[in-house]
């Protein structure tokens, strides 16, 4: 899999605003209240703008949910299905206009080769993935006002309320015998992959690599930063990456510190890959949509990292938008696939996540 050099995740992003946008989801603790305030700190700030540019607060939603694209003059309303056709009309006249061109400059050898080399014929972007993703079963959240939280949980109870039915869950105090929580840390990470042999040019040729908002352009340069701003010090650019690991000797040594989640259920299938995030504190990941087909656990190894989960949109009208705080040995499961999700890293100590998908 090529390295997805993207703001998030390389999957589709969908804004919320803290106000008029928001659906109202029940009483929250301060803690949580704060938390969210922050995380759509961006999208208020984008509203205001937009409101002081002439737009009303009804335009700002239409646009935020898509249901309206407005250029000056005149308004096209359209549906989902509408607007794909529309775009698969514009992109068969380009190709027609295209082909002549490709013939007429005797281009087809070239053409040939540019689309043998490369991996996707379409981007693989946000809108693409928003139209083709499955519809999602609202079943899933209706009436769940919050994430559910388990402590100790049975395999059997977790198969029967959580394990494939899409419904959030944060399982309490999950990992406190990894001697990961001991041992992982930024130091770690960079000397495993700088002493393991092809680690990093595996990241950089097969796995994938998350910069968000840093300038970082692979694992290997920010295993190359200062030891001032690893360590966050005062004057220092924040940082927040991701990575997933696809190399067997890197993987072997993660799997020594960490054990598969205890309540997985025993028929389940693992991943070999590993996806861990780390970074201090501000926004993590902005809002977005995951496409890997699987749901997945994540493990908060060290700092703390609040989540919030947006139902998407067929949805909105019987589910709702929560928050839930993951905290050092605690492991949230997620099917990333189905619930628009963002998350908020707490100040204090670095945050470190490990996780992997499951069937």
């Amino acid at each position: 899999m090529k390295r997805n050099k993207v703001e998030t995740n390389g999957v589709t992003e969908r804004h919320q605003s803290n106000g008029d946008c928001q659906k109202e989801n029940g009483e929250k603790t301060n803690d949580t209240k704060g938390n969210c305030e922050k995380l759509y700190k961006k999208f208020y700030d984008l509203k205001q703008k937009a409101i002081s540019d002439g737009l009303t607060k009804e335009e700002v939603c239409d646009v935020f949910r898509g249901k309206v694209i407005k250029e000056p003059g005149w308004v096209l309303h359209l549906t989902v299905p509408q607007l794909v056709a529309l775009s698969l009309a514009v992109a068969v006249a380009v190709m027609a206009v295209a082909g002549g061109v490709i013939k007429y400059f005797e281009l087809d050898e070239e053409l040939t080769h540019l689309i043998r080399e490369s991996r996707c014929i379409v981007d693989n972007s946000g809108f693409m993935i928003e139209i083709a993703r499955p519809k999602t079963n609202c079943n899933m959240c209706k009436n769940l006002k919050s994430v559910p939280i388990e402590t100790n949980i049975t395999r059997d109870i977790f198969a029967e309320k959580y394990a494939y039915t899409a419904v959030p869950v944060l399982i309490k105090h999950a990992t406190l015998d990894w001697t990961a929580m001991g041992n992982f840390s930024f130091h770690f990470f960079q000397d495993l992959y700088k002493n393991t042999k092809g680690a990093l040019d595996k990241v950089e040729d097969e796995c994938q690599f998350f910069p968000y908002k840093t300038e970082f352009d692979s694992l290997g340069e920010v295993f190359n930063m200062s030891d001032d701003r690893a360590t966050f010090k005062e004057g220092e650019k924040p940082w927040y990456i991701g990575w997933s690991n696809c190399h067997n000797d890197v993987a072997k040594v993660l799997r020594q510190h960490y054990q598969r989640p205890f309540f997985i259920p025993s028929d389940s299938e693992s991943s070999s890959i590993d996806w861990i995030f780390m970074g201090g504190t501000g926004l993590g990941a902005f809002v977005h949509l995951d496409y890997v087909q699987r749901p997945s656990w994540q493990a908060q190894i060290s700092g703390e990292k609040t989540w919030t989960l947006i139902p998407t949109p067929e949805c909105e009208h019987v589910c709702y938008s929560m928050n839930v705080t993951v905290s050092k040995g605690d492991i949230i499961v997620l099917d990333t696939n189905q619930w628009y999700h963002a998350t908020f890293i707490h100040p204090g100590e670095i945050s470190i996540t490990i996780g992997s998908e499951y069937d």
